[in-house]
């Protein structure tokens, strides 16, 4: 199963990458999890990752664009994988088209979180409280919003036109939220 889980900052994709990950025994990978790990360890990509996260802004296409063909690279991602995070532009998308053909599979599935604005903003906020996360002060969230509606909200008509798509309320408790996902892709066929 090849996946990618979108949905703005705040509606559990990290959450939900866990539990659809084990359900289908592939690895679940997260961007934001990579992103965080370089800066955890002072590497160069982390620094300038860093500075685009601050700033609620995207990474370059062309840092995260080969940090996922390595990812997925990996031995463990041959039976397939879950993206979190990744692709997030038009231009994100047509390198993973070409990551996944080279494989000779196909995309079976674009996973979309839908949940209410202001609901994702108090996600975020106790979150950040929670956690001890630095970029996520409300100025950064809206910013981060802003940014989503602006770069990747376009991609769900691109995985809608490719009968790809599949909505998910992401509303509600985290087990209600992972059986709606797995109703909805358990009977989805395998690439």
């Amino acid at each position: 199963m090849r996946l990618i889980l979108m949905g703005p900052p705040g509606a559990g994709k990290g959450t939900q990458a866990t539990f659809v990950a084990q359900h289908f025994g592939i690895p679940a990978i997260s961007t934001g999890d990579i992103f965080r790990a370089n800066v955890g360890q002072g590497t160069p990509l982390g620094r300038e990752a860093q500075k685009y996260m601050d700033a609620g802004e995207y990474v370059p296409d062309e840092v995260t664009n080969k940090m996922v063909r390595n990812r997925i690279d990996e031995p463990d991602a041959e039976p397939g994988f879950l993206l979190d995070g990744y692709p997030r532009t038009t231009a994100q998308v047509a390198e993973l088209d070409g990551m996944i053909s080279f494989t000779g599979h196909r995309l079976d599935a674009a996973v979309v979180l839908t949940v209410n604005a202001e609901e994702l903003v108090q996600r975020l906020l106790q979150r950040a409280e929670k956690d001890g996360r630095t970029d996520d002060t409300e100025d950064v969230i809206r910013r981060r919003q802003e940014v989503y509606a602006e770069q990747t909200e376009p991609l769900i008509d691109v995985y809608r036109s490719r009968g790809v798509l599949v909505e998910v309320d992401g509303m509600g408790e985290v087990d209600e939220v992972t059986a709606r996902i797995f109703a909805a892709l358990d009977d989805l066929p395998q690439s």
